[in-house]
């Protein structure tokens, strides 16, 4: 940890679609138009908000996860972006206290996070419907866990003066500040698709948008007494992330990395392990027909929204080709949507086949969807780019596709999730070529 540790701020709600994503992208772009330097993060598996957080700050933001990720590689990561920061902010999941079974510390939940670097909790209450009440559910969220503290509270889609007053009076009187009152607005609101939010690559105008978020936090928040409230971590960090440095090995030393609008899921955390341990990254875009460099030794397919761009896949000779040549000689792993476009066949929402790489029997579909969501405990049957066989990863899945014909490939993996389900086998290995609906972010402890 560095001399002057930076202060953070977990910025949190009681529950989803509370306006923490609006309160964190304004923040960080009006602390950075006042010239701080301001770091995002991200509680839990999502890929889309750092990318947003990034944007906003022109700084690095990555994902904290108290499920995956052991201790001291949270606590490492957290100290590694935020080294060279004035402030932090990292956004929550769900609500403040949602997780899943697991030991203490170890739910997933933001507040799990909060607790895990010592970082104030700053709460955005949604006070639609409600005004005195509202006060209920602050004492609640502040004395509900120990080890936990509440900073203050942003209050949301709020109403007339007289509606701001009644909430503010009963929050106040539990000696909790409110550092103020958002009104009612959807002209600041995110374009969305079926996995959350439409990717910060591909929102028109998203300086503009969040110009206008930070607008309208500096107009009715108390942006100084925010700042002021944030504190810095108290416990010491190592300095590195584990007894390597590293959440996951590089796959190998010279990695073509698929990156484009289709294989975008890819999380910081991982690039900035693999390249801190010497790995050479090599973008190319499936998109562009772009296939992997022939002089890298594996190539890694993220996962993203291959299902919206099956039929330009399909058609892109060279990056098909390519990577079937490539998959002769050298090892390809791909993750949901990079397993997808290992299959044989992806068929789109309107019900088109798509040939895919086949370079796996698996046959997937958009058109039958199911949303599948969830953490994930997964052993390799096999030696690979990710391990030895046996070795555990931890991570999620996420995705609406569905598996219409698995094919006769052997397992990638046997995984459990979070809720003590039986050992199941999941994803494709035949020679070379590795996929499955997992994405992995870190090694098990």
């Amino acid at each position: 940890m560095t001399a002057h540790p930076t202060p953070g701020l977990v910025i949190v709600a009681p529950r989803s679609s509370s306006g923490k994503t609006t309160v964190t992208l304004g923040l960080l772009r009006a602390f950075a138009r006042r010239g701080l330097r301001v770091t995002g993060a991200k509680c839990g598996p999502d890929y889309i908000d750092p990318a947003f957080h990034a944007v906003a700050t022109g700084r690095p933001s990555l994902n904290l996860d108290a499920w995956s990720m052991p201790p001291a590689l949270l606590s490492g990561l957290a100290a590694g972006v935020t080294a060279d920061a004035d402030l932090a902010l990292c956004e929550g999941l769900m609500g403040l206290f949602d997780g899943v079974p697991a030991a203490p510390g170890r739910s997933g939940s933001s507040a799990d996070v909060a607790a895990a670097l010592g970082w104030p909790m700053l709460l955005v209450l949604d006070v639609s419907g409600q005004s005195q009440s509202a006060a209920a559910i602050v004492k609640g969220c502040a004395t509900y866990d120990a080890r936990v503290r509440l900073a203050g509270v942003v209050v949301n889609k709020a109403g007339s003066a007289r509606h701001i007053r009644l909430v503010r009076d009963a929050v106040e009187a539990l000696g909790v500040p409110v550092f103020g009152a958002l009104p009612r607005s959807e002209a600041i609101s995110l374009p969305e698709r079926h996995l959350g939010l439409v990717q910060a690559s591909e929102t028109s105008g998203l300086d503009a948008r969040l110009d206008a978020m930070a607008d309208l936090v500096e107009a009715h928040l108390d942006l100084d007494a925010i700042r002021a409230s944030a504190r810095p971590s108290p416990f010491e960090s190592t300095g590195a992330d584990r007894s390597d440095g590293l959440a996951l090995r590089p796959p190998g030393q010279r990695i073509a990395l698929a990156r484009d609008d289709a294989f975008s899921f890819m999380y910081p955390h991982l690039l900035q392990g693999w390249r801190a341990a010497g790995a050479e990254v090599l973008p190319f875009a499936p998109l562009a027909d772009e296939p992997p460099a022939s002089d890298c030794d594996v190539c890694w397919l993220p996962g993203g929204y291959p299902e919206l761009h099956a039929g330009r896949l399909s058609a892109n000779r060279q990056f098909l080709e390519g990577l079937r040549a490539f998959a002769e000689t050298r090892p390809v792993h791909g993750e949901c949507g990079g397993y997808m476009a290992l299959g044989r066949t992806l068929t789109d929402a309107a019900g088109v086949e798509h040939p895919m790489a086949g370079l796996l029997g698996v046959r997937t579909s958009f058109a039958r969807r199911k949303m599948n969501l969830g953490y994930r405990d997964a052993a390799l049957a096999e030696d690979g780019p990710l391990g030895r066989a046996g070795a555990r990863l931890r991570g999620h899945e996420f995705h609406y596709a569905s598996v219409t014909d698995p094919g006769d490939d052997a397992p990638f993996a046997t995984v459990t999730d979070a809720y003590g389900s039986a050992p199941a086998p999941s994803g494709s290995r035949r020679r070379l070529v590795t996929g499955s609906f997992f994405h992995v972010i870190a090694r098990a402890d």
